[in-house]
């Protein structure tokens, strides 16, 4: 059976969860991927614990907390790379992030070779 675009997007989402809880050592509250052309874009929400938001009260803390939580997730990459990989059978080219301090939300954009949503239609 080939996997459809709602497949490929329930495995991933579940691989990240994942990846967070062993590598992270905690996990979100939720992630959804959509697959959009040569992108995979991925929401995961409930990322900051209670004393991160409290340090984000200040300017300072909260680019602290940004900075930190960003090169966590930066330092896993090349496992993140290869979950697409595995996942998807498209290499990652690039790789974006941002977290929200306001909503404890990440976004996490991948950038493929290939447009994978054309391939899945």
């Amino acid at each position: 059976m080939d996997k459809t675009k709602g497949n490929i997007e329930s495995e991933i989402s579940k691989a990240l969860t994942h990846w967070e809880k062993t590598y992270l050592g905690r996990g979100s509250v939720s992630v959804k991927s959509d697959i959009l052309r040569d992108m995979i874009i991925i929401v995961l929400r409930g990322i900051l614990t209670p004393a991160e938001y409290s340090v984000c009260k200040n300017k300072e803390g909260l680019l602290s907390v940004k900075t930190h939580r960003n090169s966590l997730v930066e330092s896993g990459l090349e496992e993140l790379k290869q979950i697409i990989l595995d996942i998807t059978g498209e290499e990652v080219i690039s790789f974006h992030t941002d977290l929200s301090t306001k909503t404890g939300e990440r976004v996490i954009l991948f950038k493929l070779s290939e447009d994978l949503q054309s391939k899945l239609s």
